[in-house]
């Protein structure tokens, strides 16, 4: 295949790394981005297009070169999301943005249209030993998960009606060099030293995928024949409780691993007392994929162990915060 590729979403935390490994292989490769000043910096010598990703934007003019869209670019998921009606602008860009970007593709002779979409459109939460398949009927229960499920199915429907090859790829929590939210925290918190209060947080299980492994299955579906018209879930294949990723970290960090067994009542109660039922769930609750069909399919597995990727990413948050103690 004569690979000619496009990625929206090169400034996102995946779109970033997405853009090193394309790199590092010479793909011929033109990036997609809503700032022409910020490019003119960041894409020194590189090709890139500037258009926004919405219902109108006309793209018959930028597409026909290219044999792969990798479509990163969405809006993220916000926890406290204020806006006045965020359904309708989750729409506006994971969905018709989306689809009329992929429409477009398929007029203009694009092959293979690659939608990175999220574990949020099965559902928040698994129960324990009951992972996510790929065949579960979507279930997603906030808005970013409602409208990254819309797009998928109007995705595959558009590829029965044009012959538009698409791939979906759904991943869990994803982590690495630079992660921020919920991850970062938790890492900082660990770099501490301190006591923390995990230590009966034992028996649930959490699906995470680094960066560099998603990275590696979103370059094994640019060509691979099998990847038509699939939906793949992605992990780092292996699961991990509360209490055993802040070990992992601690080990990463070089730091004691001193985890005091508070009840797991306390945690409830007190996510009732202050309205944090939702961070409780999350932290005390399963969320769980089952990558078989990944594998089977496509003959692959996760490069990167968890314990290297959780090491990289705490070498990168060193290195992180001494330059920032020199500056």
């Amino acid at each position: 295949m004569n690979k000619r590729i496009l990625v929206t979403g090169v400034n996102g935390f995946v779109g970033s790394f997405l853009k090193q490994r394309l790199g590092y292989k010479a793909i011929d490769t033109t990036y997609l981005t809503r700032n022409k000043e910020i490019s003119e910096n960041v894409f020194q010598g590189e090709d890139y297009i500037v258009k926004s990703i919405d219902s109108q934007t006309k793209w018959m003019d930028s597409l026909e070169p290219f044999s792969c869209i990798i479509h990163c670019a969405a809006r993220v998921h916000l926890m406290n999301d204020v806006s006045l009606n965020p359904i309708d602008e989750y729409r506006e860009i994971n969905t018709a943005g989306t689809l009329n970007l992929a429409r477009q593709a398929a007029k203009s002779g694009v092959k293979r249209f690659i939608f990175i979409s999220s574990i949020k459109v099965n559902g928040e939460a698994t129960e324990l030993g009951h992972p996510f398949k790929a065949i579960d009927r979507r279930a997603p229960e906030d808005f970013y998960g409602q409208s990254k499920s819309e797009a998928e199915e109007q995705l595959l429907e558009l590829a029965e009606e044009t012959g538009l090859e698409v791939v979906i790829i759904r991943p869990t929590l994803v982590y690495g060099p630079g992660v921020k939210a919920n991850f970062a925290s938790l890492l900082n918190l660990v770099s501490k030293g301190l006591p923390l209060p995990f230590g009966c947080i034992t028996n649930n299980k959490r699906s995470l995928v680094s960066v560099n492994n998603l990275v590696d299955l979103i370059m094994t579906c640019i060509d691979h024949p099998k990847a038509v018209n699939q939906v793949f879930l992605v992990s780092d294949d292996n699961d991990l409780s509360t209490a055993s990723m802040v070990e992992q970290m601690s080990k990463a960090l070089g730091k004691p691993n001193r985890l005091i067994p508070i009840p797991l009542w306390c945690y409830y109660l007190a996510g009732k007392l202050f309205g944090k039922q939702d961070v409780v769930n999350r932290l005390l609750g399963s969320l769980q994929v089952d990558i078989s069909h990944t594998k089977e399919v496509l003959g692959w597995t996760p490069p990167q162990s968890v314990e290297d990727g959780f090491q990289e990413t705490v070498d990168a948050l060193l290195v992180s915060k001494k330059e920032s103690n020199y500056k």
